[in-house]
């Protein structure tokens, strides 16, 4: 039996920072304050960043006595009015920068909870601070120093950055289900009942913004102090099914490679890294059991990124600036390396959906159409058919111009095929609910399932006896659906919503919620989910575009008001102001921030320069290819289907542990049982809920998959007379949703409905009816006599008096001062009462043995011997009352035959 194995959790969640002339001191904790580790950074290095970590655990007195000491020994050698103090209190460490004159410390001072993946808290950002190292007096700096910065500090970190304690957020949740390599092959026999294995696993650095930030300090620092912190978006929403919650959450992960603004990073570099590239993730689980190991989680998986080319689009003051290929890749280098890269992480296969235009009077973004294409045919000629990058073009702009064509319908029927052959990661395998009712797209999941097998055998996932697809306890997703447009911004975010409501269809068909992958557009789930990809939309494009989205969701469902086109007309000029006036600094930040340019009293600072183009287009990362027809990676083509990364999980510590370590415990780290905690005030109670902010107020059907005919509420519209926080950009105000909070200080806990009486889009006659009508509670609800067949009767006055008697006996047993004598006189006297047998010492936590009969035994015997050996030989006694039954049977059968002939023969029935 292999053992199972926990993420270690960081332990340092409260710090302090210290102050002395020569030192910084960094004293971290855990949140029950037991547990202290002390960072001492040196502030007489001017150049140099000088760290010492005794990777030593303090007790709390220790740690007090440490600091006491410290400060006993400051004011010797200083003044009293330069004591030891306190700088600034913290929730983790972003890292360390250098610009010209020295290091700065980057603090988390404020965070909020985010999203919840079973036990496991993920945290955004909402503030930080910039420290400064060295302390030399009045030493005067460089005159960029502060330049740079600003500039630095122009990086808005409460701007969707997020991180957690626990969970490892650069990762897919497949991922982090994998064992790793080193103990797939080992069992628990060598220890004892309660070990399992604590694993810390190693991070997607492609994912990690603060890379760059932690490189001088990485191997320096203990693992309980380092934080990896990604770029992007999370929202989470609660799908109560009839009272059962299952959390819905949307994580996107922004690549750091080639990361920038809209016009000045197109296309891709020589390594393969496309701008705009996003991993968005779609995670269902069932909230109620939160283990990771024994809950049932499923995920869903999809990409984002511009066209894998050398092209541009020069950021001119015109609406549409012209399309260039830069450089022409007959062998098609630039993609090769993308689409190689994606088979590491991914597997196979990698489905293409080109939402670029086609057809056009004059060439504009169909030169990208032609791009794409022919470097996707080329690719294919060295590729094993099986493996064939697929390519789909979807026109959809020119389909949402046709009234005849609905284009969210043909989407559908391709993201429907998409999310068949990719197929959705199950932590445990599909539901009898899913397995009972075999439709045709759970038979193409498990036919897809069962050609994986043996891949996962290969990478040693399940042990080598496993044969058939029931045999494995999950399901994994194999290649990735990855969407363009020009942007990547507003067609590819609604294409991308479209294939995650195919997905959600499968997962809860997974989960044993539905029987059939189908979900309407108009049910309580998909507004949910199209709220948070929404969210997500608005959030990346203000990310690399400079503006929310301009074309909506609702727009290409055409389901949206005519009101809407105004703020498409604003949106579409605060991206154009935003790309032609302030793209240029935001640039010039992201390239000091991630490392791609590092400032140097010989170096042009960075906004002197005129183009970044050869920071990221390194003239060594282009060489000739060993091999033109070999662009994939060996290592990685060996394990397909499956992921390479997968395959080859890899963890940078492994220990073992007992299963009841609060290192590996999220269980204590979820509940805190070491402070008082309001369950009114916790996050589960404020999250986006499908019968609080969605379900109408007037119906009977509490499903979230039932189709609503006219919508339910809103958070952004609610009635006007509770306090109400509006929430629009979640991107400035960092919300999961766009939707609003209800913030009502009252304890009237009744919500109004944004709904009018009578619906506009009926007819009149079923307006004036409906407005006629009188809206009771009678009206509303089924009277107990129709559900129940119950019929009350009146209450007869023998059964009147006895329920008076036994209310009058528990006033007498309330506690009173004093009690009426005339209460006491009309009631009986009670018998004295005493116990017949001596009473059980059993209770909650001991319970002794009970004494069975033999007679019981006996028959319990019997009963496991049939089970075991089937029946036995019935004994001569039994035998002889069966035989006189079956005579008796007979005889009656044959009398009744008999009966029956004469009785037809009267009727004629026979001649």
């Amino acid at each position: 039996m292999q053992a199972e194995f926990h993420p270690f959790i960081n332990t340092m969640q409260k710090m302090a920072l210290y102050e002395t002339k020569n030192r910084f001191f960094l004293v971290g904790s855990n949140n029950t304050q037991s547990k202290f580790r002390v960072l001492r950074i040196d502030r007489t290095e001017l150049k140099r960043l000088s760290i010492h970590d005794d990777h030593i655990e303090y007790s709390h007195q220790e740690v007090r006595d440490l600091l006491s000491a410290v400060d006993v020994d400051g004011k010797q050698n200083r003044k009293s009015s330069q004591a030891f103090n306190r700088m600034v209190s913290a929730f983790g460490i972003v890292g360390f920068v250098h610009f010209l004159e020295g290091y700065y410390i980057i603090l988390i001072t404020k965070r909020r909870k985010i999203a919840l993946i079973g036990h496991h808290t993920i945290y955004k950002i909402e503030d930080t601070s910039l420290v400064y190292i060295p302390n030399f007096g009045q030493k005067s700096l460089h005159k960029d120093e502060s330049k740079y910065v600003r500039l630095f500090q122009s990086i808005d970190f409460s701007s969707n950055f997020y991180f957690s304690y626990s969970y490892d957020l650069t990762n897919t949740l497949q991922y982090n289900s994998c064992r790793p390599t080193e103990i797939r092959a080992s069992t628990n026999d060598l220890y004892p009942e309660d070990f399992c294995w604590g694993v810390r696993s190693q991070p997607n650095f492609k994912f990690v913004w603060n890379e760059y930030l932690l490189k001088d300090a990485l191997n320096v620092l203990h693992s309980d102090w380092q934080i990896f912190m990604t770029h992007g978006f999370v929202g989470q929403s609660n799908v109560s099914v009839f009272g059962k919650p299952y959390f819905l959450t949307l994580i996107a992960r922004r690549s750091n490679k080639y990361s920038g603004t809209r016009f000045l990073k197109r296309g891709s570099n020589y390594k393969g890294d496309v701008a705009n590239e996003v991993e968005t993730e779609q995670i269902v689980h069932e909230a109620g059991v939160c283990w990771l190991n024994k809950a049932r989680f499923t995920s869903f998986v999809q990409l984002r990124g511009s066209v894998p080319s050398q092209w541009s689009q020069p950021p001119v003051k015109i609406a549409k600036p012209p399309i260039t290929i830069e450089i022409c890749e007959p062998f098609a280098e630039s993609a090769g390396a993308h689409y190689n890269q994606l088979l590491q992480r991914y597997g196979s296969p990698i489905i293409v959906i080109n939402l670029v235009k086609k057809k056009e009077k004059k060439k504009h973004e169909a030169v990208l159409t032609d791009e794409l294409v022919a470097g996707i045919r080329y690719l294919n000629v060295f590729l094993p058919s099986a493996y064939h990058i697929n390519y789909v073009a979807f026109d959809m702009a020119r389909m949402n111009k046709s009234k005849r064509r609905n284009v969210i319908n043909h989407l559908n029927d391709v993201a429907v095929s998409c999310v068949k052959r990719t197929g959705i990661f199950q932590s445990k395998g599909p539901c009898a609910s899913a397995l009972l009712k075999e439709t045709s797209s759970i038979q193409d999941f498990e036919k897809s399932f069962t050609q994986v097998i043996p891949a996962i055998r290969k990478a040693k996932l399940v042990s080598s006896e496993t044969i058939e697809a029931s045999e494995v306890p999950f399901r994994l997703q194999t290649g990735i659906v990855r969407v363009n447009c020009v942007d990547c911004l507003d067609r590819t975010n609604t294409a991308q919503f479209v294939v995650g409501k195919c997905a959600l269809a499968f997962q809860f068909v997974a989960l044993g919620v539905l029987t059939e992958p189908y979900l309407d557009f108009d049910s309580d789930c998909v507004r949910m989910l199209e709220e948070l990809y929404e969210d997500h939309g608005d959030t990346l494009a203000l990310q690399y575009g400079g503006s929310q989205m301009v074309h909506r969701i609702q727009t290409y469902r055409k389901t949206a008001p005519w009101t809407s086109q105004g703020n498409d007309i604003m949106q579409t000029l605060s991206r154009y102001y935003a790309n032609t006036f302030s793209d240029s600094d935001k640039q010039n930040a992201i390239n000091l921030f991630l490392g791609i340019f590092v400032p140097s009293p010989s170096k042009q600072p960075i906004w002197e320069t005129i183009t970044d183009y050869y920071l990221h287009h390194d003239k060594g990362e282009r060489k000739d290819w060993e091999s033109y027809t070999k662009w994939w990676d060996t290592e990685a083509f060996k394990y397909l289907p499956i992921s390479f990364f997968e395959a080859g999980k890899i963890c940078s510590e492994i220990i073992p542990v007992t299963k009841h370590d609060q290192r590996i415990d999220p269980y204590y780290e979820y509940y805190r049982p070491f402070e008082l905690t309001v369950m009114t005030d916790t996050y589960v109670f404020t999250m986006a809920h499908s019968v609080r902010d969605f379900m109408p107020n007037f119906t009977t059907d509490f499903s979230p998959f039932s189709v609503r005919i006219r919508p339910g509420k809103r958070r952004d519209t609610l009635n006007s007379s509770k306090k109400v926080i509006h929430v629009k950009n979640p991107s400035l105000s960092g919300r999961s949703s766009a939707s609003n909070i209800l913030m009502n200080p009252s304890t009237d806990t009744s919500e109004s409905s944004d709904e009018s009486i009578s619906d506009n889009e009926n007819n009149g006659l079923s307006d004036l009816s409906f407005a006629e009508s009188q809206v009771t509670y009678l009206t509303l609800l089924t009277s107990p006599q129709e559900v129940y067949t119950t019929h009350f009767h009146q209450t007869k006055q023998r059964d009147y008096g006895m329920y008076k008697k036994y209310t009058d006996m528990a006033k007498c047993c309330k506690p009173q001062k004093t009690t009426p004598k005339n209460l006491m006189d009309g009631l009986p006297k009670c018998p004295k009462v005493f116990p017949k047998g001596i009473l059980s010492r059993d209770s909650a936590f001991h319970v002794l043995t009970p004494t069975v009969a033999r007679e019981s035994q006996d028959t319990y015997k019997k009963h496991i011997h049939v089970g075991l050996y089937g029946p036995s030989t019935p004994n001569s006694k039994s035998m002889a009352v069966y035989k006189d039954y079956v005579k008796k049977s007979k005889s009656s059968s044959v009398l009744y035959n008999k009966n029956n002939r004469e009785v037809f023969k009267l009727l004629g029935g026979y001649s």
